[in-house]
């Protein structure tokens, strides 16, 4: 039983598709299946069922698999340890990202990184930021940049290293934006565009909004916060965006007695030892924080 295996084996099972595990791990379909068959052949028994084009574990496959998360964990906190001894800081260091902080936050970062650590070979995957914390928590990657949870999540460490203030926004020409100082109660009177309610951001806004006994009437959502910066310009709805994304298609709407704020950061696994690449990527994003300034904004997720 080999560890590309048992690395297949998982991807499989988490993706449920053979193509997209192949995706995930830059190899083609049959190679995929000739790990998996290689694999049931060592252990002696199938591990999945597949009936048509639906692909599930087999009782041998369900037992198989915190044991195989267990294994890969181990030897990759073997890897990172023996990689301490060392004293380089080089080596593979994936980290999961939005493209709002990619694209806004983490280019000057990384430019400084990768100077200072060129033998570092840097894994950088774009997604939601709560699909990169779900990453972190199943070890799929060593570091998380994104949005904050709003909640304590199991074995995830937090490290908040941009405050990023949100503000209510309107269409120049909309009835709030036109209002010296609307009251709260009508936000309530007029549809809003909002990210998508999976996002933390959305919780963020939507329990702030509570508190003051505001429940926002949402025409729409999405998690591109570029698209409703759009949507809003174009007068479909006021919505809540980070304050450095105002320019002059949008107007912020101040509104009295409310604050809203996200926090920006890195969130890393509990129990599983750090690369020295990723204590420096760390250390880089802390003495950058002060440094950090917007850049323009692009159709990114939240």
């Amino acid at each position: 039983m080999d560890t590309h295996g048992l690395s297949a084996f998982l991807e499989v099972a988490e993706s449920g598709s053979f193509s997209k595990a192949g995706e995930r791990m830059h190899l083609s379909q049959p190679a995929i299946s000739k790990r998996i068959a290689a694999l049931e052949d060592s252990i002696g028994a199938p591990l999945f069922d597949r009936v048509g084009r639906q692909i599930g574990l087999t009782n041998a496959g369900r037992t198989l698999l915190p044991y195989a998360r267990q294994v890969l964990q181990q030897i990759e906190d073997g890897r990172r340890a023996l990689a301490q001894l060392s004293g380089a800081v080089s080596g593979r260091l994936s980290i999961g990202t939005s493209h709002h902080i990619g694209l806004h936050r983490l280019p000057p970062v990384l430019r400084a990184f990768t100077n200072q650590y060129p033998d570092v070979d840097l894994d950088i995957q774009f997604m939601d930021s709560e699909d990169a914390c779900e990453a972190v928590v199943h070890s799929k990657l060593e570091l998380g940049i994104v949005t904050l949870p709003t909640v304590e999540i199991d074995n995830l460490v937090v490290q908040p290293i941009w405050d990023d203030p949100l503000a209510v926004v309107a269409a120049p020409g909309h009835p709030l934006a036109l209002k010296a100082a609307p009251r709260l109660i009508e936000l309530a009177e007029h549809p809003a565009v909002l990210p998508d309610d999976r996002t933390y951001t959305h919780r963020i806004v939507t329990a702030a909004l509570r508190e003051h006994g505001v429940a926002p009437r949402v025409r729409m959502a999405t998690n591109y916060l570029e698209t409703l910066k759009m949507l809003v310009a174009i007068g479909l709805g006021w919505s809540v965006l980070p304050a450095s994304m105002i320019d002059d298609t949008i107007r912020a709407v101040a509104i009295p007695g409310l604050r809203m704020q996200r926090q920006l950061g890195a969130v890393s696994h509990r129990r599983r030892t750090l690369s020295r690449a990723a204590e420096a990527l760390l250390l880089a994003l802390h003495e950058a924080r002060a440094l950090q300034r917007p850049m323009p904004p692009e159709n990114d997720p939240v």
